[in-house]
């Protein structure tokens, strides 16, 4: 539907974007959306109970979500679900609850050396929360599972069109580096009956992926593997895919990942490297946005030209560029 407010208008609600996601936060954080669900439509007075919330506050807050269409108050005053809040609900198949509290919390926070990243170029977060990324996660097991369950969140709808797209099969063994808590291997794995997986991780996060891994019934067939890809990676995959692991770092970075992957690799194997690959021009994408987050930790989204240009700094070529969902693709490199 056309937007006709005046632009002024436009950028004012643009501005104060931040109440509403903050608003989405202390929502979510009180599990506002599981206890509708779980009790049918509930007043503030009701729900302050259930959270211990203070009942005025509380309702001001769930007015305001609503007036964004997330809840919705009936004239008795009783808060129900709309199609957006039943995404904030814990087993909502497109739920985003884990997306929210993230941003919520330590993000939110980050985001305001966005300045600093801008002038300088290095990482907003590392100014803001005092340590790199994953040093952070590494040292916070609880906003780690949050972080391990957003990824899901945001890029747990690709996987079925990228398996759909790009044919893993002719890969006897594929290393997924870096590959968090297993569900892009365990994927390509059930769909690829007679192959064998690698999970290459840091310590930390294979203990994390551990679980999964069993539960999935992979055990037999999925290595789980310890290190850093700044040093070496598991050598023996035919085939070493990284989704959304590039983009958090430099270009340098990038070319280290990249060239020990061609290191560890067997002959004619291949390295798939699933992210967006930014387009020209002034098209809306979700992945311009999210440039600006991997600004702040020190990555990047890439556009072809710069994928090539990492590659051949890593001894690779990019043999072909698999698209399969909005920005997103396969770019598909072997040795020079």
């Amino acid at each position: 539907m056309e937007n006709n407010m005046p632009p002024k208008i436009i950028l004012s609600q643009m501005i104060f974007g931040f109440v509403v996601s903050k608003a989405i936060y202390v929502a979510t954080k009180l599990d506002i959306a599981d206890l509708i669900a779980a009790n049918g439509p509930m007043n503030c007075a009701e729900l302050a109970v259930k959270t211990g919330a203070h009942e005025e506050s509380l309702f001001r807050l769930m007015r305001a979500l609503a007036s964004a269409g997330i809840f919705a108050a009936d004239p008795n005053g009783k808060f129900s679900l709309t199609p957006m809040a039943e995404c904030l609900r814990e087993d909502s198949p497109d739920t985003v609850k884990a997306m929210s509290l993230g941003c919520g919390n330590v993000w939110f926070k980050a985001y305001d050396e966005l300045p600093y990243a801008v002038q300088t170029g290095d990482g907003g977060f590392e100014k803001a929360i005092g340590m790199k990324v994953f040093e952070y996660l590494g040292r916070n097991p609880a906003e780690a599972k949050i972080f391990d369950r957003m990824m899901t969140d945001i890029h747990g709808g690709e996987t079925a069109p990228m398996v759909d797209a790009y044919d893993f099969s002719h890969f006897k063994t594929l290393a997924d580096i870096g590959g968090g808590n297993g569900e892009v291997i365990s994927s390509v794995l059930h769909k690829n009956k007679g192959q064998k997986g690698i999970l290459f991780d840091l310590p930390h996060v294979i203990d994390r992926a551990r679980a999964n891994i069993t539960a999935s019934g992979l055990g037999d067939r999925c290595q789980l593997a310890s290190g850093n890809f700044f040093e070496q990676v598991v050598e023996g995959g035919d085939g070493y895919i990284m989704r959304h692991i590039l983009h958090d770092w430099s270009d340098e970075d990038a070319v280290k990942i990249l060239t020990n992957c061609r290191k560890a690799m067997n002959p004619g194997g291949k390295v798939l490297v699933v992210e967006a690959v930014i387009q020209d021009g002034n098209e809306p994408s979700p992945f311009k946005l999210l440039d600006l987050t991997m600004l702040m930790v020190g990555g990047k989204e890439r556009t072809r030209i710069q994928f090539e240009n990492i590659f051949a700094k890593a001894g690779l070529k990019v043999d072909r560029i698999v698209p399969f969902m909005h920005d997103l693709s396969v770019v598909e490199g072997s040795a020079l």
